[in-house]
């Protein structure tokens, strides 16, 4: 017998559909819009009552005004307009920071105030009085010299003798009894700040001269720029005298 060839049937495989990329939309926030003059103007065409609505725009663009060679009386009165309106604008600015910065040195006076009364002992007065120029007047150093020929038991390292050579360095302060801020001496910053007196690169030195009471508070500052002459002496007098008459409150009762 011959033998048959049997092939076995082969499948047929299909081929594979082209499949088409997928063609990612742009978002719309990506879709960038392009208005023409043409546009702008067949707008405000249909919105005649635009400007009306939008007043505050006639500030800051340009109406042409047909005078030939001549200035547009108009467009002057514009001008000026604008410019004093400008400077209103910045005097108001002005008088806005003017005004916060007040209302934050009155907060950080009446925290002085709180921590003050808080106050039963000298030491206390020294601590406390630290402790608030350093978190809420953003000083770096502080010290308090009171003028008394008797030292206290109490922080005798914060009284100086009268006849004290230390005083010395102090007399323009003394006589003229106004604060002066800037760049201390290294005589007077040792006097007041000990061993941090090289530390100390500006400086608010402020006489207490009262009836009851002679001394000096000064405010330290590692920044040259933190105190300097053409600042204002306002806050620093009211501090010194609510710093005295607490301290001459406590002196009294001891």
């Amino acid at each position: 017998m011959s033998e048959k060839n049997i092939s076995t049937p082969t499948k047929k495989t299909k081929s594979p559909k082209s499949v088409k990329p997928k063609v990612l939309k742009k978002p719309i926030s990506e879709k960038i819009a392009t208005i023409d003059d043409a546009q702008v103007a067949a707008y405000l065409q249909e919105h005649p009552d635009f400007f009306v609505k939008h007043i505050q725009l006639l500030e800051n663009i340009s109406i042409p005004h047909p005078s030939g060679g001549a200035v547009s009386l108009i467009s002057k009165q514009l001008e000026l307009f604008r410019g004093r309106y400008q400077e209103m604008e910045n005097q108001l600015i002005e008088l806005i920071d003017i005004a916060r910065d007040n209302d934050a040195a009155v907060n950080r006076m009446h925290k002085l105030n709180l921590a003050l009364l808080d106050a039963k002992t000298l030491d206390d007065v020294v601590t406390n009085v630290n402790l608030v120029l350093s978190e809420y007047f953003l000083t770096d150093f502080a010290a308090i010299r009171i003028i008394q020929a008797t030292p206290h038991a109490e922080c005798n390292d914060i009284f100086i003798s009268p006849e004290s050579k230390n005083l010395k360095p102090f007399a323009r302060e003394l006589s003229y009894g106004v604060p002066r801020c800037g760049q201390p001496t290294l005589t007077q910053a040792r006097v007041l700040f000990g061993f941090n007196a090289n530390e100390v690169k500006s400086c608010a030195i402020i006489p207490m001269l009262f009836t009851e009471l002679e001394g000096l508070l000064a405010i330290g500052s590692r920044d040259e720029n933190r105190f300097h002459a053409s600042m204002g002496h306002l806050f620093l007098t009211q501090m010194s005298e609510v710093i005295a008459t607490r301290l001459i409150t406590l002196l009294k009762n001891d």
